[in-house]
């Protein structure tokens, strides 16, 4: 099997794992954690099953990036730059948009 390290992720990798990260029970345990090594196994496992070929570090990588230009994104609109935009960001949104703001900087300075 091919890692896929250092491949991009198309539209439909994102989409699948967009799918799995908004399940309630992922969310929960993301949700004031920051050793999550084995959620992201997991998380890498379901994807799997969806025809998704990546490992969990690659999984924890793209939900980090991805949380990250979310918050930019928001940040920039809760700023009155309502400019600034991101693929996904009404579907990052809908999983994000109850986290504190205060989980959100322990992870960015983790990251």
């Amino acid at each position: 099997m091919e890692s896929g390290a250092g491949k991009h992720w198309t539209e439909e990798e994102v989409k699948a794992l967009l799918s799995v990260w908004s399940e309630k029970n992922i969310r929960k345990q993301l949700h004031g954690t920051l050793r999550n090594k084995g959620i992201f196994i997991y998380i890498a496992k379901r994807l799997q099953e969806l025809g998704v070929c990546r490992d969990w570090k690659q999984c924890r990588a793209k939900y980090k990036n991805l949380k990250y230009e979310y918050r930019t994104v928001k940040y920039a609109h809760n700023s009155g730059d309502a400019t600034k935009t991101m693929k996904f960001f009404h579907d990052l949104d809908a999983i994000l948009r109850y986290e504190p703001v205060t989980q959100l900087a322990a992870e960015e300075n983790g990251r």
